[in-house]
């Protein structure tokens, strides 16, 4: 089984519109499958950064004198790449998310189909794991998280019922958590539901959406004149704040006008959104709720 299955593979690489002596930055590296896209479209005097905070990623670490993979978070982009002698960029690629060798390590804890640690750390260097969360968060905490993070309505209650359980015992796995909450997932409904309660827990482990907008604050000033940003997101709470960003540079308002009426979003949004074929969807389940936005400076 591959490390990663790259989502939209050439629709985000195509959309970076790589010049061969460019300088780019994928940002979530993994397995280097979008990484490897990109090299094989640059000269030999263009660059690639990678970025990714998960030390499993380095074993997949790519032999080419034009790549670098630097081991941190993508919230720190621009600090990194200055430390790389480098200010400004051709292209950004995003893929959000989780990678399907995560999922797909039982002992990580992120999927629900196996009965794993709580941990969903993307980097096992941080403090906090998922089995801090549900056993030490407040109940008015764990419902705020479930609900913003979860889109899940009856959040207050799920969040009372594990305050509850865990004060008899400790929920340290996945499937311990499941059977806490099993009147919460009616058969028809149970694989959604469940799914939406470990994202909402993954996204707080991880701080997803602040790191998320630390990125996208950067882009401005990171990009060149018609350089690219290119982001697939998973769902919806990513998607709304990439898409708002790109057409106001804001997460939340609207833009200040000046006297004359105008704004002045730092970015334009490029063609349309994009999501994968029929055909992709069937043969990479995991790429059925991929949206993929691309941008360039405005100028």
């Amino acid at each position: 089984m591959s490390y990663h299955n790259p989502v939209l593979l050439q629709e985000s690489v195509n959309a970076l519109s790589i010049k061969e002596g460019g300088v780019y930055v994928d940002v979530t590296f993994g397995g280097g499958g979008h990484s490897r896209e990109i090299l094989k479209r640059l000269g030999v005097n263009g660059r690639l950064f990678g970025f990714d905070q998960d030390p499993d990623a380095l074993s997949n670490v790519i032999d080419d004198e034009r790549f670098v993979l630097i081991p941190e978070n993508f919230r720190y982009i621009s600090r990194f790449l200055r430390f790389n002698g480098v200010r400004k960029v051709d292209g950004v690629l995003a893929d959000l998310g989780v990678s399907s060798h995560q999922f797909d390590e039982a002992e990580r804890g992120f999927s629900t189909r196996f009965d794993g640690d709580l941990d969903m750390r993307m980097n096992q260097k941080s403090r906090v794991s998922a089995k801090e969360i549900v056993n030490e968060y407040s109940e008015e905490k764990l419902a705020e998280i479930l609900f913003l993070y979860g889109e899940l309505r009856n959040s207050r209650n799920i969040a009372k019922t594990i305050v509850e359980k865990r004060a008899g015992a400790k929920i340290n796995t996945s499937f311990q958590l499941r059977e806490v909450l099993r009147k919460y997932l009616p058969k028809a409904k149970e694989h959604k539901i469940i799914a939406q309660i470990f994202q909402a827990i993954r996204i707080e482990v991880n701080e997803e959406l602040d790191v998320l907008r630390e990125f996208l604050e950067q882009i401005p000033n990171l990009l060149k004149d018609e350089g690219r940003l290119s982001v697939i997101s998973y769902h919806s709470l990513e998607d709304r704040l990439v898409k708002r960003f790109i057409r106001t540079g804001l997460f939340s308002g609207e833009p200040r006008k000046d006297v004359f009426g105008n704004t002045s979003e730092p970015l334009k949004k490029v063609g349309k959104l994009i999501v994968p074929t029929s055909q992709e969807v069937k043969a990479n389940n995991r790429a059925r709720s991929a949206k993929l936005r691309i941008a360039t400076l405005k100028n």
